[in-house]
């Protein structure tokens, strides 16, 4: 038997990707059914439920939300149901739990106690026989396989286009603006892998990671940040463009690494001024995304364009074929980051 080769699921899962696209676009008609029970139930307010990676696909759903079903929705705090017991009145809301295991203890709770007080409750998970499915009310099923290495890839992907495909039916879309995002994930991983073997040369030795972007891109930056530091164990913070200025710049100097996100659309436009203040303080600007030819940074990664709501499920790709590169360039083994474990149990 041969030894294992560090990193070797977790490169095999992001190349995966463009091939479950096309199959989760091809199963859109299952999720169109979820979202046409939705429509007719008429909420008047969205929380969402997740951990870890799952937060920033809750997170991008949340602007799904508000932009293109221009419903006000929330972020769940967990604790506040299983710590303090809090039990709010959810008539006319809908909860949405985003877990790729569907085994946290604390979402399963959180699911049950907002079914028993009036929510209607959709679990969005990558394991159909999970406990959050039976909890809730309806269920997505991400439909992502196996994922073998304990860094989240293309389970976290896949739960953005499940999540794009809900938010888009339940407005009576019909999800052609996701069509092509195989074909262009292809695209993507292809034509980025140059830039990406440079940023890897670049950047093995940093120790420092600023990760930034607005808009439908800031979940990007978040799990950017996240991908960076269980891989590579960076000292990786995210912020948003909007709160890059308002203090956080004042640690940015010629020794800080910045990731940022820009894709075509208004939250790629809204980082251009951002993007100018760090680089004028000597950062080393690594711009990722269709929009980073027109940003001042140092490197640049390309990614196919698209309409901006979807952007996200492409901008991530090369960035986890960085956070890849960077562990097993500065000797570790991103299928295993130290410490960590596929599912983690919380209360």
């Amino acid at each position: 038997m041969t030894d294992h080769q560090p990193g070797r699921h977790m490169a095999a899962e992001i190349d995966q990707q463009p091939g479950i696209f096309a199959d989760l676009h091809a199963r859109r008609d299952a999720i169109a059914s979820v979202a046409s029970v939705i429509a007719e139930r008429r909420p008047r307010f969205v929380l969402l439920a997740a951990r870890g990676s799952s937060d920033h696909a809750a997170l991008y759903a949340k602007y799904l939300t508000e932009v293109l079903l221009e419903l006000p929705a929330g972020l769940v705090s967990p604790s506040t149901t299983t710590l303090y017991g809090a039990r709010p009145d959810l008539r006319d809301v809908l909860l949405v739990a985003v877990s790729q295991s569907g085994g946290s203890p604390d979402l399963l709770e959180v699911t049950e106690s907002a079914r028993a007080r009036g929510a209607l409750t959709v679990a969005v998970t990558n394991t159909a026989s999970s406990p959050l499915n039976g909890a809730a009310e309806l269920s997505v099923d991400v439909g992502a396989g196996v994922e073998q290495a304990v860094a989240a890839t293309k389970t976290y992907s896949a739960t953005l286009l499940a999540l794009y495909l809900l938010v888009d039916a339940i407005r009576g879309g019909d999800g052609a603006a996701a069509a092509r995002l195989g074909d262009l994930a292809r695209v993507t991983l292809d034509s980025s892998a140059d830039a990406v073997a440079e940023a890897v040369q670049r950047y093995r030795f940093v120790d420092r990671v600023l990760t930034t972007g607005r808009g439908y891109s800031l979940p990007t930056a978040l799990e950017s940040a996240l991908k960076l530091a269980e891989t590579s164990y960076l000292a990786a913070r995210a912020y948003s463009g909007a709160d890059l200025l308002h203090g956080p710049v004042a640690a940015v100097d010629a020794e800080t690494a910045v990731l940022a996100v820009t894709s075509a659309g208004k939250g790629g436009d809204a980082l251009h001024d951002v993007l100018d203040a760090v680089h004028g303080r000597g950062a080393d600007v690594l711009a990722v995304g269709s929009a980073s030819d027109k940003v001042s940074a140092a490197l640049r990664i390309p990614v196919a364009e698209t309409a901006e709501e979807v952007a996200p499920i492409l901008e991530i790709l090369p960035v986890q074929r960085l956070a890849h590169g960077l562990a097993l360039a500065r000797g570790g083994d991103p299928d295993n980051p130290r410490g960590l474990n596929k599912v983690t149990r919380t209360r």
